[in-house]
């Protein structure tokens, strides 16, 4: 008889899911959802069938294996076997994807051999762009003959960089950086914003490790980082550090700024940007006009660029949608630039409401 092992802690554990990245994926004709830890800890998914998905909703910490069964039983009238729910916990628990001591021992092991890294290393080189410096001075380069010419913009405080993979929007990102290229080069702390695509635990997600690129390394300013975590606590923000470790969104930004200033490092501010739950019916308290207080205070004698690296619209087939025609083209077209100009206009309210309806 197999010997099954034990869950999490303990056999009576009440499976708790993670929040999890999941995808609908199609396996030999059959409709499946991929589940995969954002952090990638174990290195393992689960796949389940499409049809199941409930059963992922029930997975709230409330209830046992047994439990699950006589929810499921009464909510979809599925007489489901305990030793199949079981099974399905059981590999949810071993690909880490429960909320549990076990998942909480691994991450913290994970947090930190983050922080003992002499820097935080460029997860994308060799993959998304060569680590070669020659060979990725040559492909920056490249998209910058095919943006054409841009003059330096005058007064230049901040820019909005994109994050998107190079291949698709290198030349978004030449015209944009060689714009504020003047500003930048001068500049002696980049308070770099990204998009914390799979954190989602804080408002604002810090860490005192330096971003890495090819070129070298952009040292973070642990100065505004103590004065930050004093003032607000270090729970709130650095809860979610381990997602600076694989997060796109800085280093794809990074990258472009290192270039620019040829290689010269210069202090960054790097800062993952999560959900702004205090928007929401019952929201907490947010920590962002504190956040604000605090960075202004400790960089006023200091040449500061602010760089968003925030993607607008995410749509096609290589996102998940419908192709657009021409004219769903235009009407997404409108829409981001009217978004854009409530950005110039400095409406920050009037740019959350848009977001926020569509």
């Amino acid at each position: 008889m197999k010997r099954r092992r034990t869950i999490g802690t303990n056999d009576s554990e009440h499976p708790k899911l993670r929040p999890l990245d999941i995808r609908p994926v199609m396996h030999e004709g059959q409709p499946l959802l991929l589940l995969r830890d954002p952090l990638e800890l174990s290195g393992k998914a689960v796949f389940i069938p499409r049809d199941v998905a409930p059963i992922l909703a029930l997975c709230d910490g409330t209830r046992d294996v047994a439990g699950l069964a006589a929810a499921i039983s009464i909510r979809y009238g599925w007489q489901l076997p305990l030793h199949l729910l079981s099974d399905l916990v059981e590999a949810l628990d071993d690909a880490l994807l429960l909320d549990n001591e076990r998942y909480a021992r691994v991450r913290a092991a994970a947090v930190s051999e983050f922080r003992s890294e002499p820097f935080r290393r460029p997860s994308l080189a060799g993959l998304s762009y060569p680590a070669d410096p020659e060979e990725l001075r040559a492909l920056l380069h490249g998209f910058e003959q095919e943006a054409g010419a841009a003059p330096a913009a005058p007064g230049v405080r901040g820019l909005i960089s994109p994050h998107i993979d190079y291949e698709r929007g290198g030349a978004v990102y030449a015209r944009v950086w060689a714009e504020a290229a003047e500003a930048v080069r001068a500049a002696d702390l980049v308070i770099l914003l990204g998009t914390d695509h799979h954190g989602g635990e804080g408002e604002v997600t810090l860490t005192r490790q330096s971003y890495a690129t090819p070129f070298g390394v952009l040292p973070t300013c642990t100065t505004v980082v103590d004065a930050l975590a004093a003032a607000i606590g270090e729970d709130a923000l650095f809860a979610g550090e381990l997602f600076h470790r694989d997060e796109h969104s800085i280093e794809l930004a990074a990258v472009w700024l290192h270039y620019i200033r040829g290689g010269e490092a210069c202090e960054l501010l790097p800062v993952l940007c999560g959900p702004l739950r205090h928007r929401q019916e019952g929201g907490e308290a947010s920590v962002i006009p504190r956040f604000l207080e605090v960075v202004a205070e400790s960089t006023r004698d200091r040449r500061v660029v602010v760089v968003a690296a925030a993607d607008l619209a995410h749509v096609g087939p290589a996102f998940g949608g419908a192709p657009l025609d021409a004219l769903g083209k235009e009407r997404l077209r409108s829409a981001d630039e009217a978004l854009l100009a409530r950005v110039c206009a400095g409406d920050a309210e009037g740019f959350l409401e848009a977001i926020e309806r569509s």
